[in-house]
């Protein structure tokens, strides 16, 4: 796969050391080969979400209109979704940090994930369903700084948001293809669940063979490096751009809505039937797919906090239109899937493209880590907290409690956290 090479030329717009340039990679017309490492994890990530998404697709649709709960309890649920991944985040990063193992750690969070798949024909309440989905979640919390770690060694430091863009790319390849195996599996063995989740288990377990035979290991620590402790590598992130950025992050997550939610609302304020709703993922799947590399690519060029911001402004346009809902139906569905597929575009890998370059190497997982556990503890928080206002407010006071306080927020972040200008 080749792709165009960007460059930018400002040296505010997040062009801190990184990897050294090679001649393949040097000046602006020049084109490169994506690293084997990136496409490599990029294929492990696709092979993973599509694992995963042929078990969660149906989900929101199971807990409301199956087992009857209500928005409070979607709200834990999706709050539990985002937020089990977070304790598990941190340990994940130092132990890459300290052992010099991304990519052994990596792949006992995706074997994690592959074994909870096993279990899933065995349950059949929503305690237990959570319990299976925590498993999952806590895996991925386990592999996803090291991951990302593993592709920011790989990659010049002025490529980091293309290399992200194709790998978030392939990522939500995989959660597009999920649904859609689902249902092949199910219309050719009708009530075949067991068979769908013994599929989904296949194709996890592919990702686990596939990092351990294609992915290289990062880069071995210096004995100084191995010697650092959890304290020491937690005080070397101790600056201000780095603090500022955790800090915004972690305030814009509060600030949006969970996905479970999201999709319930959309369904529910624009008057679509209710057997659609498993199809509403795949819309956003489609937009974040497309979008994710030309985006990367633009964060390279002007700078990526800048479009971490606008990704922002696009849920933003989302939320105020199914607050108002000026017109329903299907134009309506496909307009406000089209902004929520922007918004993942432009923040997804690009918050971790961005704060990568500003992360001393000793600590760079680690530095990954934390920004990852406050913006997922933080999503956790507000999926709660959007699930008790439509509980208590009804949803279209819930969007537009959502939408206000997100404006607020994004100014906010522009605000703490200025590229270039925290020292």
């Amino acid at each position: 796969m080749y792709l165009s090479q960007a460059r930018a030329t400002d040296p505010s717009r997040d062009t801190a050391p990184g990897p050294p340039a090679t001649p393949a990679t040097r000046g602006g017309t020049a084109t490169s080969k994506v690293p084997a490492t990136v496409l490599a994890l990029g294929l492990v990530s696709l092979v993973t979400d599509a694992s995963a998404e042929m078990v969660t697709a149906i989900l929101p649709m199971y807990l409301m209109y199956g087992l009857g709960i209500g928005y409070l309890q979607l709200g834990a649920l999706d709050s539990l979704h985002t937020g089990a991944t977070a304790l598990f985040r941190i340990g994940g990063g130092y132990a890459a940090d300290r052992f010099g193992h991304s990519k052994a750690v990596a792949t006992s969070g995706y074997a994690l994930s592959a074994l909870t798949k096993l279990a899933f024909p065995a349950v059949g309440s929503a305690p237990a369903v959570g319990a299976l989905v925590a498993a999952d979640r806590i895996g991925k919390g386990i592999r996803t700084a090291p991951r990302d770690a593993l592709i920011t060694s790989a990659v010049p430091t002025a490529d980091l948001g293309r290399a992200f863009g194709v790998h978030r790319a392939m990522d939500t390849c995989g959660a597009l293809l999920g649904p859609l195996i689902a249902f092949a599996v199910l219309l050719a063995v009708p009530g075949g669940y067991d068979t769908a989740f013994q599929v989904s288990f296949c194709l996890a377990a592919a990702g686990v063979v596939v990092i351990v035979a294609f992915v290289r290991r990062g880069p071995l620590p210096t004995p100084r490096e191995r010697g650092l402790g959890l304290r020491e590598r937690l005080t070397s992130l101790r600056t201000p751009a780095i603090r500022r950025c955790t800090l915004a992050a972690a305030l814009l997550g509060l600030l949006t809505v969970g996905d479970m939610s999201f999709y319930i609302g959309l369904q529910r304020r624009l008057d679509l039937p209710a057997e659609t709703l498993p199809l509403l993922p795949i819309g956003t799947a489609l937009v974040f797919m497309t979008a994710a590399v030309p985006v990367g690519v633009l964060a390279d060029r002007i700078g990526r906090w800048p479009l971490f911001l606008c990704g922002h402004l696009a849920a933003l346009t989302a939320y105020l239109f199914l607050w108002l809902a000026p017109f329903t139906g299907w134009p309506a569905t496909a307009l406000t899937l089209l902004l929520y597929g922007l918004f993942y575009a432009a923040t997804d890998g690009i918050l971790m493209a961005h704060i990568a370059p500003l992360l001393p190497q000793e600590a760079r997982t680690t530095g990954l880590a934390v920004v990852q556990t406050a913006q997922s503890l933080a999503r956790a928080a507000g999926a709660l907290a959007f699930g008790a206002a439509a509980a208590f407010g009804g949803l279209t006071t819930a969007f537009a409690v959502s939408g206000c306080a997100l404006v607020a927020a994004i100014a906010a972040a522009r605000l703490i956290h200025r590229p270039g200008k925290d020292t």
